[in-house]
């Protein structure tokens, strides 16, 4: 088995990625209560921050930031996705299947790390993270997706809720 080298640096902020199998799926976003359940219940168990998140249909990215001495990004991730899986596992109806090594379909195996650098590094991962429904023509402004931390900055006077509209956006590809 291949041995990924990842950068791990206790303290450290990382923008991680976090996929669905089935890249047709919409579970993330049907179960997106659920997911955030799972997602405090690892944050309680392992603690970590979340400055930022999106939720769309079949995949996820967030910025975590771990505590002072701790670099174990991938216990979370591993924890958060096993946790996950056993509670849809015991909805009714559920699809969750394994294959012969005991893994479930929900998750893709790996997940994207990259460990954050400087201050630049993190404004343009947060403004990624926040404007990924609409490059993903989900909707037309950052703020009309319901699954997004960017109401928590809006909220906190840190962004406009007007930041990045479809005008912006057009502009942008120029």
């Amino acid at each position: 088995m291949v041995k990924y080298r990842r950068a791990k640096v206790a303290g450290g902020c990382y923008f991680l990625t976090l996929t669905l199998q089935d890249r047709r799926s919409d579970l993330l976003f049907k179960g997106a209560a659920l997911l955030r359940r799972c997602l405090q219940d690892t944050q309680v168990r392992l603690p970590f921050r979340v400055p930022a998140l999106v939720v769309l249909p079949d995949h996820l990215h967030m910025l975590m930031l771990l505590p002072p001495d701790d670099a174990d990004f991938s216990a979370r991730i591993r924890m958060l996705k096993a946790s996950f899986v056993g509670a849809l596992r015991q909805q009714v109806g559920s699809e969750v299947r394994t294959n012969a090594k005991g893994e479930a379909n929900i998750w893709q195996r790996r997940f994207w790390e990259h460990l954050i650098r400087d201050e630049q590094d993190y404004r343009n991962h947060l403004d990624y993270i926040h404007i990924n429904p609409v490059k993903h023509g989900l909707v037309a402004r950052a703020q009309d997706w319901p699954f997004s931390s960017f109401h928590h900055y809006v909220r906190r006077g840190l962004l406009p809720v007007d930041w990045a509209g479809a005008a912006e956006i057009a502009d942008a590809g120029e």
